[in-house]
């Protein structure tokens, strides 16, 4: 699941895969992409549902015809130097609110994308043509095939000023994709679906190999994407309705036609970039103090219990498991906005969004769970998040997932209660420091403790898997008008402690649940 920053949307293993043609075309055949029949009057969710099923009746065969040397051969740089032509972008002679670009096929970018535009209720394909890009130093013929297809698209809307179009959303590579918000830079990425990933056996990566995106109104202020994923196990169809501004949300439907069993199905999954923090308790050789597009877990349970995981770049992969049934919400979060935790004049992490998965209706019972993958580099995501049913997939079952999507710089921003917002590890001990005792220091902040008289009798309650813990010590923090909780873990020996911590006014629970895995590394 780690994938290369600079690709931002093509993970590792799919590139390694297709490197190695795992999952070449002459070994698995292609299968040219039937058009969606539209019926009489407007195209509907239920023609890409319909198409979607005729596939999972069907082995898979990836649409991933050879690409001419040209294209093939390009290495990372010359990939990027391809540009699609502004004046070309679709909708803008009309002056429409929302403009559409589109990616070309070449490099690691190798399954063929479909795309048409809904107009008046049909649909019709965007055919590929040879000057819709600028190749820049590229040395391509001026006549290529008119079967090549794309690769993927972006969405380009006045975000941040009427007279400027920005990016708002990318569709590229296997089922990634993301979006940003008002005033933010792109951090974080979504999928589609994510299958066994984190297991022995080698991760399957849906593609999203068609998309019908409805031409907008001149006023509207919302665009509706429709995507098919396909894969050597499901068969999907999605729908996206992307409505962006100060909070860009994403109301997702998806409905998936399984062809064989899934270990480990992952439902809107999340990946990120965590490298190291202020939580990071071994020596990281970097001028920066903090490194990352998301600095947390968030999780909020059926039962409203919200519960913060601090991220962490192991030294060895770790599997983190939340369960959960009817989960509320989940996600990946940029809690610290603030340039001095990275003094980046160039990433901007402090403008990093953050993305909140909301289940709409019941999802039943499961385990929301975190990867985090050992990393060398800041260039990797390393980190992802999902949602995993109890009830194990069979050939020929049929699951429907509904859920909201908001990428936005403070998804909580309505929260009264405590946050933390900071997670400190040291050696445990005051004028002597002893290593093998670790001391953490964890800050809450929030309206209703800012509320409080600081000489409130607040309490902590703390818990341990393993080792024994100091008495803890909580007191006011007139920088943040917060409260910092202090405690220390004596480990046993090199078992890992699983940590929880909350603060209590009285009988009042102050905050959300702190949770850490401790690990000797």
């Amino acid at each position: 699941m780690t994938i290369p920053r600079a690709l931002r949307l093509l993970p590792l293993g799919l590139a390694l895969a297709l490197g190695a043609g795992v999952l070449a075309a002459d070994e698995t055949g292609v299968v040219e992409p039937a058009p969606v029949e539209s019926a009489p009057g407007d195209f509907t969710f239920a023609a890409v549902v319909r198409r979607a099923a005729e596939l999972a009746a069907n082995p898979y065969a990836p649409d991933r015809p050879e690409l001419p040397d040209y294209l093939a051969d390009l290495d990372y740089d010359k990939y990027r130097d391809i540009r699609f032509e502004p004046e070309e972008s679709l909708w803008r002679k009309d002056g429409l609110p929302f403009q559409m670009q589109l990616f070309p096929r070449g490099f690691l970018y190798k399954d063929r994308v479909s795309v048409s535009v809904i107009e008046n209720g049909r649909a019709a394909p965007v055919d590929f043509r040879h000057d819709l890009f600028n190749y820049g130093k590229n040395q391509v013929p001026q006549e290529m095939p008119a079967d090549l297809g794309y690769a993927g698209l972006r969405l380009i809307y006045p975000i941040n000023r009427d007279e400027l179009f920005d990016e708002v959303a990318v569709f590229q590579g296997a089922s990634y994709f993301r979006a940003v918000a008002q005033g933010l830079n792109y951090g974080l990425s979504a999928r589609g679906l994510a299958i066994d990933t984190g297991l022995p056996s080698q991760e399957e990566f849906p593609v999203f190999r068609e998309f019908w995106i409805r031409k907008p109104d001149p006023d509207t202020t919302e665009i509706t994407v429709y995507a098919l994923l396909d894969s050597d196990s499901v068969a999907g169809a999605y729908r996206f309705l992307i409505h962006p501004g100060a909070e860009t949300v994403i109301d997702v439907k998806s409905q998936l036609f399984f062809r064989k069993s899934v270990e480990k199905l992952g439902v809107a999954p999340l990946t990120s970039m965590f490298f190291h923090g202020e939580n990071t308790d071994r020596f990281i050789d970097d001028f920066r103090p903090e490194v990352h597009d998301s600095d947390g877990l968030l999780v909020e349970t059926g039962f409203g219990e919200r519960i913060w995981r601090p991220l962490v770049n192991p030294v060895g992969l770790r599997v983190s498991g939340f369960e959960v049934e009817n989960p509320r919400a989940f996600g990946l979060f940029q809690r610290d906005r603030d340039f001095r935790a990275y003094e980046d004049l160039e990433a901007h992490y402090q403008n990093r969004p953050s993305a909140l998965v909301e289940p709409i209706g019941d999802w039943g019972k499961g385990v929301v769970e975190l990867i985090e993958i050992p990393s060398t580099a800041e260039r990797y995501d390393n980190i992802g998040a999902y949602w995993i049913p109890e009830r194990p997939t069979e050939p020929g079952q049929e699951l429907e997932f509904s859920y909201r999507l908001r990428f936005a710089k403070d998804p909580e921003a309505g929260m009264l209660g405590g946050r933390a917002i900071a997670t400190r590890i040291g050696a445990g001990g005051t004028d002597i420091l002893d290593p093998n005792v670790r001391k953490f220091v964890v800050d809450f902040a929030g309206p209703t403790l800012a509320a409080l008289d600081p000489e409130s009798p607040m309490e902590a309650v703390v818990h341990t898997t393993s080792g024994e813990l100091s008495k803890p010590v909580v007191q006011a923090n007139p920088e943040n008008q917060g409260w910092r909780l202090f405690f220390e873990l004596k480990p046993d020996g090199n078992r890992p402690a699983d940590l929880r911590a909350f603060l209590r006014h009285g009988e009042d629970v102050m905050s959300e649940t702190w949770s850490f895995r401790w690990v000797r590394e």
